[in-house]
């Protein structure tokens, strides 16, 4: 989460032109650097409580990207209060 929001930043201050030269500088490829881009498609608060999380808490970002596909931050809410109770 917070490498997805450094990375936004870059772009927002035209430290890099866009995502396709943070992947080349990362050395990953466009695709994964979407997954972490989407991350910020997450309800502010979620994001929040990511950031803040013990990193014994076992969340994987392959759950997050399912949840970050929905749209409604309310349900986005739910399925994540039902993944992070069963992580800790």
């Amino acid at each position: 989460m917070a490498l997805a929001i450094k990375f936004q930043g870059m772009v927002e201050r035209d430290e890099v032109r866009d995502y396709a030269e943070l992947a080349r500088l990362g050395y990953v490829t466009r695709a994964r650097l979407t997954q972490i881009m989407n991350l910020l498609l997450l309800a502010p608060d979620i994001q929040e409580h990511l950031i803040s999380l013990s990193s014994a808490v076992a969340i994987r970002e392959t759950q997050l990207r399912c949840i970050a596909g929905i749209v409604d931050w309310r349900e986005q809410r739910q399925r994540f209060e039902s993944l992070a109770g069963s992580a800790s």
